[in-house]
């Protein structure tokens, strides 16, 4: 039967794949994956029957690696489609395979699983009730402090993505456009060394400066609320 499956797969720790994602793992006709290593260390980790056809979807290929997944959707196969980590089309491709093949009558189900949005989001203990995620913010400071501003009324809760290497700056560029509010740093989300910070914004910018940081990182702000902003001395 023809169906794409979004599978939401583990953000770190490999027990947080579902049954059901290692049953449609193992029973789709074929596997489009960000990265086929990868994508092999799981089903290797839950001896999952690897399918007949099993092949890269990423960003330098999406057109390309789509037009074949159409392919096989018009020959009546089931495609799962998975990233390296959490669901395909969140920071990652997947946005445009889903959306053609829901145009061109295909049916697509998603297979529910872990995301460092959502995990983040808890673990930061700020507002759950409303919230915006942006990915990740520009490299560059200029434009970074203008994507922050877009934010800077908006009462929900406000999160990232951001590199490891860039942390330290968004944490200052975040403190000067937003002010001093509430906020967390979470790395490496379910994995060994996880962490989360949290503090106010000046608190967390000096932290992380000169810090070195391994890993994933995910950054939780709090919205525009006088709750969770500290006047400035």
């Amino acid at each position: 039967m023809s169906i794409l499956y979004v599978v939401a797969t583990p953000i770190g720790n490999l027990e947080d794949l579902s049954h059901r994602a290692v049953r449609i793992l193992g029973e789709s006709d074929a596997v489009a994956c960000e990265d086929t290593r990868q994508t092999r260390k799981i089903y290797e980790r839950y001896s999952i029957p690897r399918p007949s056809l099993l092949f890269s979807y990423h960003e330098h290929n999406e057109g390309s690696a789509g037009r074949r997944i159409l392919s096989l959707l018009r020959e009546g196969k089931s495609v799962a489609l998975c990233s390296d980590a959490g669901y395909p089309g969140v920071s990652d491709p997947g946005y445009r395979i889903v959306s053609d093949a829901w145009e061109q009558g295909f049916q697509v189900c998603v297979i529910p699983g872990a995301g460092a949005v959502t995990a983040a989001l808890l673990a930061s203990g700020l507002p759950t009730s409303s919230f915006t995620f942006k990915g990740f913010a520009p490299k560059k400071s200029g434009q970074r402090r203008r994507f922050l501003a877009a934010e800077k009324e908006a009462p929900h809760t406000l999160v990232l993505f951001e590199s490891p290497h860039r942390v330290a700056a968004l944490l200052k560029d975040a403190l000067g456009v937003l002010g001093d509010r509430l906020a967390a740093v979470c790395v490496e989300l379910t994995k060994r060394f996880e962490s989360t910070s949290r503090a106010h914004l000046s608190s967390l910018a000096a932290e992380f400066e000169g810090r070195a940081v391994r890993g994933e990182v995910t950054v939780v702000i709090a919205g525009n609320n006088p709750k969770f902003i500290r006047e400035s001395e």
